[in-house]
């Protein structure tokens, strides 16, 4: 079975293998050692000024941003599951929330988080995230961090990158929290958690909040290439295995690139199809679909073909499905996702299979690499 889900996602044998070698102590110098340098890497992929990893889901390093970060109004843009999430963990701990809602295939505008933020001067974090995987949209965040930036400083932004973070390079000049998830790009099981944090945010952080998610106990611990709380020692030996695997390759750039045309293939051969793309600003991450009959294409796609997506959820569930870009994807699994999604139409009777799906993505993926070695 082919998991084509946008999280988890394939772990690579390399990494498997890595972590199956016998548990080490997390309170010995040959595990600082892997911490150490397992940090610097993340440094490398974050390029942001301090790096935390925590031993919890993407969720904890939401609620770790948001409590640390925030500390009167949370301003969280809902345009998913995961943006609303944001605001629910406000009101947990407290907190005053001002939210920004939007329907699922719409992206934020730079205007609208601006308007809002004059009528509510008592925000002093904004939440939102790179790539809203419940309908698999894009938020302009860079441009919306720098407008802010240029008209409240003092206001923290907190940037959701889990399915993001891996997948393209994200300027982190105005983003003061960038969140990463272990099992979204960077292909391991879920169960660390990672914080790109800048300098005003450490200012901002001071003593911390909270027990176990306090990240400045957690920055104090980290720099001397330990943890808090027990750390989540075969994860973080896996992270520094996969961070290493592709740096020695041929580095994150590539990564990015190979990500960006795989995405662009994909939606260009299943648009081939007479298929549409649900969101207005596509994530690179996924590529999602909206469609009448999602439901029947992914039950096919999972019985007859040997390739697991994912549908939707809320009031999505049966209309969409996602097909995950992220990670060391091979051409030829894509090539067979793709063909597979065009079989099931045929199956369906929505049209006769005469090969488009692979024809488009083989063409439009491979199409850049001739014009390189060309030049």
């Amino acid at each position: 079975m082919l998991l084509f889900t946008p999280g988890p996602t394939p772990v690579p044998e390399s990494v498997r293998l890595a972590m199956a070698e016998p548990t080490l102590h997390h309170r010995t110098p040959e595990f600082e050692a892997i911490f150490k340098d397992t940090r610097e890497l993340l440094f490398e992929l974050l390029a942001t000024d301090e790096v935390v990893m925590l031993a919890s889901t993407g969720t904890g390093a939401m609620e770790a941003a948001v409590i640390n970060l925030c500390h009167d109004t949370l301003l969280n843009v809902n345009a998913g599951k995961f943006g609303e999430r944001f605001g629910k963990i406000a009101k947990a701990h407290g907190l005053n929330n001002v939210e920004i809602k939007h329907e699922w295939d719409m992206p934020a505008t730079v205007e609208e988080v601006l308007e809002v933020l004059k009528a509510n001067p008592a925000v002093d974090a904004i939440a939102i995230q790179i790539s809203e995987s419940a309908g698999g949209l894009r938020h302009p965040v860079e441009e919306i961090a720098k407008a802010v930036k240029e008209v409240r400083p003092e206001v923290m932004i907190i940037a959701d990158g889990i399915t993001a973070v891996g997948v393209e390079r994200i300027d982190v000049t105005h983003i003061d929290c960038l969140i990463a998830g272990s099992q979204k790009a960077l292909m391991l099981p879920p169960g660390l958690a990672i914080l790109g944090l800048s300098n005003a945010a450490i200012e901002k952080i001071g003593e911390g909040k909270g027990y176990y998610l306090n990240l400045a106990s957690e920055i104090k611990k980290q720099r001397q290439n330990t943890t808090a709380y027990t750390a989540a020692t075969t994860l973080i030996i896996g992270l520094g295995t996969v961070l290493r695997q592709i740096k020695e390759g041929e580095g994150f750039g590539k990564l990015y690139c190979d990500t960006a045309r795989r995405a662009k293939a994909t939606r260009f051969a299943l648009e081939a199809l007479g298929l549409h793309s649900y969101p207005k600003m596509p994530a690179r991450s996924m590529t999602t679909i909206d469609d009448e009959n999602a439901s029947e294409i992914r039950s096919l796609l999972k019985t007859d073909f040997g390739v697991n997506v994912a549908g939707g959820q809320d009031h999505l569930k049966g209309k969409i499905f996602r097909i995950n870009q992220m990670g060391l994807i091979e051409p030829y699994e894509m090539v067979w996702v793709v063909n597979a999604i065009e079989l099931a139409l045929a199956k369906l009777g929505r049209r006769e299979y005469d090969g488009t799906a692979s024809r488009v993505f083989n063409k439009e993926y491979f199409k850049s690499i001739l014009k390189k070695e060309d030049t």
